[in-house]
Order: C-alpha cells, then sequence, then structure tokens
C-alpha cells in the first residue's frame, strides 16, 4: 500500500533528483546550466504525468489509476480511492432513491412532492393515473396549473397540513378524492392523496341500511304498538275483533322475524371472506325439497310448476349458502308470478358449467331496475313487496352466495312477459 505524499517526502524525492547534477556541475564546472537542464526535465517530467492523468480522468473509463512515479504515484492512488469512494456513495445513494421510489410506488394512495412555491418535484404512478400528472414532463410545474378547481387553490392557500380535504376528481367526476399535505424535507411538502369513492359509498349504504331496516321494523311494531294499546280495554277485543287482531299480530310478528333472519343469513355470508369450495352439495335432492316447499307456498294460487333437473349434476361449495341462494330465486318466482302462471326450474349442465335458472310468467321488470335488484332493500314496487312478504334481501343474498362460488347472478326480463334469473358455476366444481 503507497503512503500518502507529505511535504518531507517530497523534499527528499527533489533533494536525491537535485544532488547528482549538482555535484557534477561542482565538480566539472557549468552548474548552473546544468542546474536550468534539471530543472526542465523536472517540469517535463510533471508535465507528462499531468497529462496522463487528464486522459484518466476524462478519456479513460477504467477506474485503474494509470502507472506514476516518485510523487506521483500516491496522488495516482488518493484520487483512485476518492473515486471509489464517491462511486460507492453514489451508488449507496443511488439504491436509497430506488428503495424510496419503489415504497412509493407501492404505496396504495397517490404521493406528491412539491416545494413551498408549489413546483412538483416528483409523484408516484398512482398519482399519475390519479390526478392526471406526467413524469418527468410534469417536474416543475406549478401544482395548481394541473388541478384547476377552486377549492383546491383554496386549500393550497390555507396551507392547513395534516387537515383532510375533499373533492371531486377532475378526471373522473364518480370519484371522491381525500388530500392531506404535511412537511416533508426543508421548503418541501408531501401530498398524499387517497381515493375515498368506495368509502362515501359504503358509508351511504350503511346509512341507508340503518335507515331501510328502522323503517321495515317501524311498520309491524306500530301495528302491535296499537294492538296491545286496545288490548289495554278488554271490551275492545272481544268477539271477532280477536280473532283479526291475532291474525295480523301474528303476521306482523313473522314478518319482523323473515327479516331478522335474512339480515342474518347476509351477515353470515358477508362475513364469510372466503370459503372452502370442498363440500360435496346435492343440489338435485335440494331442488327436490324446494319443489314441495314452493307449491305449498303457493298454496290457493295453484302455480303450474315444472321442475327439469339433472340428478346426476352435483357440485362443490357450500350447502347452507347454495341452498340460500336457490332457494330465494325459487321462493321469488312463486312470489311474484301472477296466479296459475307457470314457473320453470332447470339445473343442468351447460358448455361453461353447472347452470341453474328459474323462469316465471310474472310481470316481468323494467330495465332501469335491472341493475338495482341485488341492493340491499330495493324493490321495484313496494306496495306489493309488503304484501307479498318481501324484505329487498333476498337477491342481495343471492349475489354475496354466488360470488363465493365465483359466479354472479344473471337476471333477464320482459315487461309483460316474465323474467329469468339464472347463474353457471364454474365446470371445476362439477362432480
Amino acid at each position: 500500500m503507497v503512503e500518502r505524499l507529505t511535504w518531507k517526502k517530497l523534499a527528499l524525492e527533489l533533494a536525491f533528483f537535485y544532488l547528482p547534477w549538482f555535484l557534477i556541475g561542482w565538480f566539472f564546472g557549468g552548474l548552473p546550466w546544468l542546474l536550468l537542464l534539471a530543472t526542465v526535465l523536472v517540469l517535463l517530467w510533471n508535465f507528462y504525468h499531468q497529462l496522463k492523468l487528464s486522459d484518466w480522468l476524462w478519456k479513460e473509463r477504467s477506474l485503474t489509476p494509470p502507472t506514476g512515479s516518485g510523487s506521483w504515484t500516491p496522488l495516482f492512488n488518493g484520487i483512485y480511492r476518492l473515486q471509489k469512494r464517491n462511486r460507492r456513495r453514489r451508488k449507496e445513494l443511488t439504491n436509497l432513491i430506488r428503495r424510496f421510489k419503489n415504497g412509493a410506488e407501492s404505496l396504495p394512495d397517490a404521493v406528491v412532492v412539491f416545494e413551498h412555491d408549489g413546483s412538483i418535484v416528483w409523484c408516484n404512478k398512482l398519482a399519475q393515473d390519479l390526478l392526471g400528472f406526467r413524469m418527468p414532463d410534469d417536474a416543475g410545474q406549478y401544482i395548481a396549473n394541473l388541478i384547476r378547481t377552486p377549492e383546491f387553490i383554496e386549500y393550497l392557500s390555507r396551507a392547513e397540513l395534516g387537515e383532510a380535504f375533499e373533492m371531486r376528481s377532475t378526471l373522473h367526476a364518480s370519484k371522491t378524492l381525500e388530500f392531506r399535505t404535511m412537511p416533508y424535507a426543508e421548503g418541501e411538502y408531501l401530498m398524499v392523496v387517497r381515493d375515498i369513492t368506495q368509502l362515501k359509498q359504503l358509508e351511504g349504504m350503511r346509512r341507508n341500511f340503518f335507515a331501510n331496516v328502522s323503517h321495515e321494523l317501524r311498520t309491524p311494531m306500530t301495528v302491535l304498538r296499537g294492538y296491545l294499546e286496545m288490548a289495554e280495554d278488554p271490551d275492545m277485543l272481544v268477539g271477532p275483533m280477536w280473532g283479526k287482531a291475532h291474525g295480523v299480530m301474528t303476521e306482523q310478528l313473522t314478518r319482523m322475524e323473515s327479516l331478522v333472519e335474512q339480515l342474518l343469513t347476509l351477515s353470515k355470508i358477508e362475513a364469510s371472506v372466503k370459503i372452502a369450495l370442498d363440500q360435496k352439495v346435492d343440489v338435485p335432492a335440494m331442488l327436490d325439497v324446494l319443489e314441495k316447499e314452493a307449491q305449498t307456498l303457493s298454496g290457493d294460487q295453484a302455480h303450474e310448476f315444472e321442475f327439469e333437473i339433472d340428478h346426476s349434476l352435483k357440485v362443490l361449495g357450500d350447502d347452507d349458502q347454495l341452498r340460500s341462494a336457490i332457494s330465494n330465486l325459487v321462493y321469488n318466482a312463486v312470489k311474484h308470478t301472477p296466479p296459475s302462471a307457470k314457473i320453470r326450474v332447470r339445473w343442468f349442465r351447460s358448455v361453461k358449467g353447472p347452470r341453474l335458472e328459474v323462469i316465471d310468467s310474472g310481470e316481468g321488470i323494467a330495465p332501469q331496475h335491472i341493475d338495482r335488484l341485488t341492493e340491499r332493500f330495493y324493490r321495484v314496487d313496494k306496495a306489493r313487496s309488503r304484501e307479498t312478504g318481501g324484505s329487498g334481501l333476498g337477491l342481495a343474498i343471492v349475489k354475496h352466495a354466488l360470488n363465493h362460488h365465483e359466479s354472479e347472478l344473471e337476471i333477464q326480463s320482459q315487461v309483460g312477459k316474465g323474467s329469468t334469473f339464472s347463474f353457471t358455476l364454474p365446470e371445476r366444481l362439477a362432480c
């Protein structure tokens, strides 16, 4: 290892170089000219090594330093060590920046770094998708020039760090964005943007859910309270009046019981995020039982039932969830089909997999209602649904149960002609 250069070593090197020239000139004469010649040689030697150093720094790409002699050897090696240190630090900095960018790209939120004057420094890919930024083209752009809304400009001017700010997306009007800004580096800020559209929808669904449940329970509870208040006077419930009151109270209690049971079923199905589709489900046997139950439910309406069942076709899945889905489809057909009309149920193997079709000849459903039928408590005809005891939860249960079986509910309907509710399970679930 070459030691570093010191003034003592440099002085000794010059002394050893000039000493022979000095002695020759002292004994043989011509000392000034010999010393001048020696100085010229020293200068040429230094110029030569300076050129080698310049070529190495500017032309050559090799890290290996050029060979030198004398005092230039520690200089070459010192610069080489400095270059290695700088390259190592640059590599560490590059890795640090890469890790930061990879971490920022892995975040579920959009991230924008901008300076105190609002000029954009950097943003991740999600910010480009969510806000429409383009990097590196938008680097240095004023952020308010890219998000041109008065409320956003006002939010920037308020500089309320850490406070959440919500606004509609300028790219997608259906999306709601949440902005949070906080100090980052010196003179810079970090803005985190989150798509809260689904949260807002879920919050709205939660409010609607509680409002609908309250509304559904309020009617039977009001009826029961009314009759209970009448029961305080024994003379009010005598003769035929008591029979009517008893029938109405029983009907309302049955309605509340049915609503609570369906709410519990829906809650149980939604809570099952992932189920093991390894249970053998005897769908044909299930449909045989449902056929008898449907005839009982039809009663005096005398519907005409036609069950076409492939008794050899069984599937893998969750028995309870499939039973809930299929029974709701069959019961809905009975409830919403006029008396003496035909209801057809088919269970067969299609090209894509096991398929169930429930075909009724009822009034049909207008196109504007079809996409919303699987929403909780949504009814096409609320008055008629209450008459038939419908809670508006049946198709929501069907939807979630089928989602767990990698399927979805298909609805086809024509007003005045009837409807077809169907689903197809994956072929790999057939057994």
